[in-house]
C-alpha cells in the first residue's frame, strides 16, 4: 500500500513525463477529434452530472468537441480500465469518484489494472459530501432518534449504496461502526438506482452524494445529517454526524479527472488549467453546488496527494469492516 501511495503522490508530475504521448489538444488544419470523457458510473449520478457540466465550457476553451460516455460497472473499475487502456494522446479522460483509485485497490484483491500506475491525476473537480437521507415515512424526527431507532432494530432496516466500496457504502459502514448499529446493505450499480428504490420504499435509508437533494426539498425524503466535518451551506440547520456524537466522522470524497499514464506533461498541465477554468464558470459551480458539493481546483500534484490521504482514511474502515468488492 505504501508503494501505491508513493506512486499517487508523484503521479501528477513524474508518470506523465514517461511516454511523451502526443496530445490531440489544439489541433489545427483538419477538424479536431472529439475529447472523450468517460464517466464510470451510470447516467444521473454525481460523476455523470459533473462530467456533463464541465464538458460544455471545456469544449469552448479547447476548441474541440467534448463528448461524455457512461461506462459503469464494478464500482467504477470498468470505466477506469477503459481509460487506462486508451492511447495517452489527450483524446480520452476519466471522470471518477475518488473511490476508484483510493478505495478499489483495498477491496478488489485482483484488479484487471493498477489505477495508481496506469492512470495519471489531471484535475480534481469537486469535493462531494454525502447526506444521510431516509424514506419520508420513517418514524424518526432527527439524527439522534434515527440512530436510536436503527440500534434498537438490528438487521431490520436496509440501506442502499452505489456499490460495495462506494463512498455512500463506506459512509454507512463508518456510521455502523461508530454507532454500533447493524443494518442490511443493498448494493446497486450506481447512486441513481439506489435513490429510486429509496423513493419507492424498497430500502430505508442511504448516504446520498447529492443527487437526491431535490427530493429532500420536495418532502419526498427526510434529511437527517451530513457525513462531513462541517455543515453544508445548502442546509445550515442540518447537523453533521460528528455533532451527533460520531466524533471525527468524515466521508467526503473527491471527484476528478484522470488520463492514461504516459500523457505528455504539457498536455496534463493544459488540461488542468482548462478544467480549473471551467470549474470557475457559474454554470459548473451551480451544478456542483446543487449536488451539495464544492468545486475543488487543485494542481495535479495536489490532487494526487489528496487521493493518497483518502486511501489511508478509507483503507482503515475497509480493513475494520472486512469490505470486499462485488
Amino acid at each position: 500500500m505504501n508503494k501505491m501511495i508513493r506512486t499517487l503522490l508523484c503521479a501528477g508530475l513524474a508518470v506523465a513525463a514517461l511516454a511523451g504521448g502526443t496530445p490531440v489538444l489544439a489541433q489545427s488544419g483538419a477538424a479536431p477529434r472529439p475529447l472523450r470523457i468517460v464517466a464510470n458510473f451510470p447516467p444521473g449520478g454525481a460523476a455523470d452530472l459533473i462530467a456533463r457540466a464541465v464538458a460544455i465550457p471545456l469544449s469552448e476553451s479547447l476548441g474541440q468537441p467534448v463528448v461524455v460516455e457512461n461506462r459503469a460497472g464494478a464500482n467504477g473499475n470498468l470505466g477506469g480500465e477503459a481509460v487506462a487502456r486508451s492511447a495517452p494522446d489527450g483524446s480520452t479522460l476519466l471522470l471518477s469518484s475518488g473511490g476508484m483509485v483510493s478505495v478499489n485497490p483495498h477491496i478488489y484483491p485482483k484488479m484487471s489494472f493498477d489505477p495508481a500506475r496506469e492512470l495519471v491525476p489531471v484535475a480534481s473537480a469537486a469535493r462531494v459530501l454525502v447526506f444521510l437521507v431516509a424514506r419520508a415515512d420513517l418514524p424518526v424526527a432527527d439524527i439522534r432518534e434515527f440512530l436510536s431507532y436503527v440500534k434498537s432494530r438490528p438487521g431490520k432496516l436496509s440501506f442502499g449504496s452505489a456499490g460495495n466500496g462506494s463512498s455512500p457504502h463506506l459512509a454507512a459502514e463508518m456510521m455502523k461502526s461508530q454507532a454500533e448499529l447493524f443494518a442490511v446493505h443493498v448494493p446497486y450499480r450506481g447512486a441513481a438506482p439506489a435513490l429510486q428504490d429509496l423513493l419507492a420504499g424498497q430500502i430505508d435509508f442511504y448516504f446520498d452524494p447529492g443527487i437526491g437533494l431535490n427530493q429532500v426539498r420536495a418532502g419526498k425524503l427526510k434529511l437527517l445529517a451530513v457525513g462531513s466535518l462541517r455543515r453544508s451551506p445548502m442546509f445550515p440547520d442540518t447537523p453533521t454526524l460528528d455533532e451527533a456524537g460520531l466524533k471525527g466522522f468524515d466521508a467526503d470524497t473527491v471527484f476528478g479527472f484522470y488520463a492514461p499514464a504516459g500523457l505528455a506533461v504539457e498536455a496534463v498541465a493544459r488540461l488542468n488549467t482548462e478544467i480549473n477554468r471551467a470549474l470557475a464558470t457559474p454554470a459548473v459551480t451551480e451544478r456542483i453546488r446543487a449536488l451539495g458539493g464544492e468545486p475543488l481546483p487543485l494542481t495535479p500534484a495536489q490532487f494526487g496527494a489528496r487521493i493518497a490521504d483518502d486511501s489511508k482514511r478509507f483503507g482503515a474502515i475497509i480493513r475494520e469492516r472486512n469490505i470486499r468488492g462485488d
